[in-house]
């Protein structure tokens, strides 16, 4: 019949006769969604999304924008390090606002002239580590995975020994590189900064850690080394602060870091059985 064949050729195309219902068809493969906050197997709607899968884009979409926007509870973030027995410092880059911090990316870098001052006449003296808190691109991130992140780190530090630090800065308004200038005030030998990461549509809240030896103004990105990700979906804080400490302690032994520091210990591999099972069962292997 001619309706019949013009429903046929309709769904071959991707569309539907005027006044049929439409229905979600699903991906084979969407099983495997269980396994990755990437979007994948959403299925379809005729030639669109379906609907709840498009509003899960916009929550996402609307979640990382808040983490932008979002201001730090640096107080929340002063009482959790000063519980620990350490005694934080506070310190704002020359960004005056968010506004200017997003638009003004070498503000950001910079300390303001009364932090960069008062550090300066800070008496400390020379350690290993200096600790940069930072916001970054997602206070949320920051709030959410710092503390348990430099807590397991601090264990480990205590634990093995050997090791000096100078007080806690947590920072707003602030890029990765302020971490350098923060560093060289401390006469730190090496300054570890935790920030939050630009937020992606499924991970808000990822911390991303920065590490370099000998930190001062104009360091280059390839003397850095970096760990990303630190969130409980990700690499959780417990995992991130071996790692972290593995490196540390690597690049202490060398005096170098970034490009002439390699993660010996990645142990990454092929993907664990739990996910590679039904991945190989689904391309047949």
């Amino acid at each position: 019949m001619p309706g019949e064949r013009l429903a046929a050729l309709s769904a071959r195309q991707g569309r539907r006769p005027k006044g049929a219902p439409v229905s979600v068809i699903e991906q084979p493969w969407a099983r495997l969604r269980r396994y990755t906050a990437a979007r994948i197997g959403l299925g379809r709607a005729g030639i669109s999304v379906p609907t709840a899968a498009h509003l899960a884009f916009q929550q996402a979409h609307a979640e990382a924008r808040d983490a932008v926007h979002a201001p730090l509870d640096a107080e929340e973030l002063l009482a959790g390090l000063r519980a620990l027995g350490e005694a934080p410092l506070r310190a704002q880059s020359r960004a005056a606002d968010r506004a200017s911090y997003l638009q003004r990316p070498d503000l950001g870098r910079r300390l303001n002239e009364a932090d960069a001052q008062a550090l300066q006449e800070l008496d400390v003296p020379a350690s290993d580590l200096a600790f940069v808190l930072a916001d970054g691109l997602s206070a949320l991130a920051l709030q959410r995975q710092a503390l348990p992140l430099f807590t397991a780190l601090r264990e480990r530090l205590l634990h093995e020994g050997g090791w000096t630090w100078g007080p806690p800065v947590v920072a707003t308004q602030a890029r990765v590189a302020l971490g350098d200038e923060i560093g060289a005030l401390l006469h730190a030998r090496c300054v570890v900064v935790l920030i939050g990461e630009r937020p992606g549509l499924s991970a808000p809240d990822s911390l991303g850690v920065y590490f370099s030896w000998a930190p001062h103004l104009g360091l280059a990105d390839a003397e850095r080394n970096c760990i990303s990700n630190v969130r409980p979906e990700g690499l959780p804080p417990p995992a991130a602060a071996a790692k972290l400490h593995a490196l540390l302690s690597l690049a202490r032994s060398r005096q170098v870091s970034g490009i002439g520091l390699k993660d010996e210990a990645d142990e990454r591999g092929l993907p664990h059985a739990a996910t590679a099972a039904p991945l190989m069962r689904l391309l047949g292997g």
